[in-house]
């Protein structure tokens, strides 16, 4: 880099981190707190104060989220299948090729973990994966909605809501248990049973991975030196990590108990009797 090019962007620098704080120093006298940062913590887990009115009910932020992105998922899939799956060929373009590398990747997850019975298998972790990694993106959107106080709020992610995380963790946990029973019956079920702490532990991570992003983010934007463009990266960051890992986690845990519980039980090989030779005849 030449001298002319680093002078201009210590210059640039400089003139950026000194805008940052005269907007702090001139914004001081106009900020203000609705609450401590414990209250705002609290809000975010419980949600008491910013419930929204669905049909007449007031629920959670999150609730219209999933819908809200139950909905994108099926239109998109119907229009996948309808208008672009009958134009597929040999010679793949990249939104194809694309397609085919996310179903190959939850594919051969299902074959890896599970040889023996994976057709179902492939398919849920595809579902599964596709919900958890959109609905944690849509946050991201920043989709603006009214309170039944209201006030505005930004629609969530909605496996942040941990009624939404208990949930997917159940409707795996049955999947899996479903993987044992048509393959060993009863016996699957009891090896399903055994892993008791399953959906408690799927549901409660995936929950507290995506609600640490939005406590961080929100601790942030709580100390008014700290809510220039800051929040914007560290929010953005949380969340597609989230989006990534939680997806792995959940989709893999998935195939591997799926996996043990579905395999066919070992059958050792019958040994034939031996004939008891009389005593006389060994004597002789």
């Amino acid at each position: 880099m030449s001298k002319k090019k680093t002078a201009v962007f210590l210059i640039v620098a400089a003139a950026v981190i000194a805008a940052l704080v005269a907007g702090i120093v001139l914004t001081d006298g106009l900020y203000e707190k609705a609450g401590s940062v414990n209250e705002t913590m609290q809000d975010a887990v419980l949600h008491e104060g910013d419930k929204i009115s669905f049909f007449g009910m007031g629920v959670n932020p999150a609730v219209l989220s999933a819908f809200v992105v139950t909905g994108i998922l099926l239109v998109f899939a119907a229009a996948v299948r309808i208008f672009v799956i009958p134009k597929f060929s040999y010679i793949p373009s990249k939104f194809q090729l694309l397609l085919e590398q996310a179903v190959g990747m939850f594919e051969n997850l299902a074959k890896t973990n599970s040889p023996h019975r994976n057709n179902f298998l492939g398919a849920y972790l595809f579902a599964a994966g596709a919900y958890i990694s959109i609905g944690t993106l849509f946050e991201l959107v920043g989709i603006p909605w009214m309170t039944a106080a209201g006030a505005s709020v930004s629609l969530p992610a909605p496996l942040s809501d941990i009624n939404g995380a208990i949930m997917m963790g159940c409707l795996s946990y049955l999947v899996i248990l479903s993987g044992g029973i048509f393959s060993n019956g009863f016996r699957g079920v009891g090896r399903t049973l055994k892993e008791f702490s399953l959906p408690i532990s799927m549901s409660f991570r995936l929950f507290g991975a995506l609600l640490s992003g939005l406590l961080v983010t929100e601790l942030v934007y709580s100390y008014l030196a700290l809510s220039f463009v800051l929040p914007v990266v560290v929010g953005v960051l949380f969340t597609i990590l989230h989006a990534l890992i939680q997806t792995y986690v959940l989709t893999m845990l998935t195939a591997l108990f799926y996996g043990e519980v579905s395999e066919p039980p070992v059958l050792k090989p019958k040994t034939k009797k031996q004939k008891k030779v009389p005593s006389e005849v060994t004597s002789k």
